[in-house]
């Protein structure tokens, strides 16, 4: 208790950061996981493929390899772009190459929960009974009218439980942000125990604040899905 204590503070600052770069990734890749499942969903193959190469990147691949890509790659790639351009043009084609963490963050935790989204978004979609977009059809209606008016309202319904349960598990993810120095919960533990040793208390510590979050959250989507159960 002697260091946990005085920790708790820096602890809690570190949670309130790790929640709030979870609800800004899961905004940010809730639209572009719309707009990814829907090309997923596109009639048009040259659409359709690059939804497929984008939602496969990113489930594909760790997500700690896509947090150093984003953090240490791109600033990499562009500074060999910058020493190109002043060695065949004598000026800086950019000021800075360098990647901020806060944008790294936002950026590697918005790819990624896209990707997953979009594969919600895609099942939710592909879930609506089939006779639906016929019926619709059949009414006059465009196939956008119809996936607008009919078909998206559904899924989206039918998403909310497994988009609840991708804002847990991002939530989780979250601490890989610590390897790019970023503050989250993770990385506030690290520099207490840097400065304190007291690794077990600390460690301990933020695994309860953690497990606080996500048994809230998932206790929350539970209400919801037996809210939207009882709705059906």
């Amino acid at each position: 208790m002697d260091y946990i204590i005085p920790a708790l503070p820096l602890l809690l600052e570190g949670a309130a950061v790790s929640l709030f770069i979870t609800i800004i990734g899961m905004i940010l890749g809730g639209i572009l996981g719309v707009f990814a499942g829907l090309a997923r969903l596109s009639q048009v193959k040259f659409i359709k493929l690059l939804g497929t190469i984008y939602v496969d990147f990113f489930r594909g691949t760790p997500l700690f390899v896509q947090i150093m890509l984003i953090y240490f790659g791109v600033p990499g790639l562009l500074n060999s772009l910058n020493q190109y351009w002043v060695t065949n043009y004598g000026e800086e084609l950019l000021a800075s190459t360098s990647m901020d963490p806060w944008v790294a963050a936002i950026l590697s935790i918005t790819l990624n929960s896209g990707a997953y989204i979009a594969e919600i978004f895609r099942g939710g979609v592909q879930s609506i009974e089939k006779g639906q977009m016929e019926a619709a059809r059949s009414l006059g209606m465009t196939h956008g009218q119809a996936m607008r008016y009919v078909i998206l309202p559904q899924a989206f319904k039918r998403v909310i439980p497994p988009m609840g349960n991708e804002f847990i598990m991002l939530l989780k993810e979250t601490s890989l942000l610590s390897v790019i120095g970023f503050e989250e919960l993770a990385r506030k533990t690290q520099l207490e125990v840097a400065r304190t040793f007291a690794s077990f208390e600390l460690w301990l510590t933020a695994a309860f604040i953690y497990l606080i979050m996500t048994f809230t959250f998932s206790r929350l989507v539970d209400m919801l899905e037996r809210r939207l159960d009882t709705g059906d």
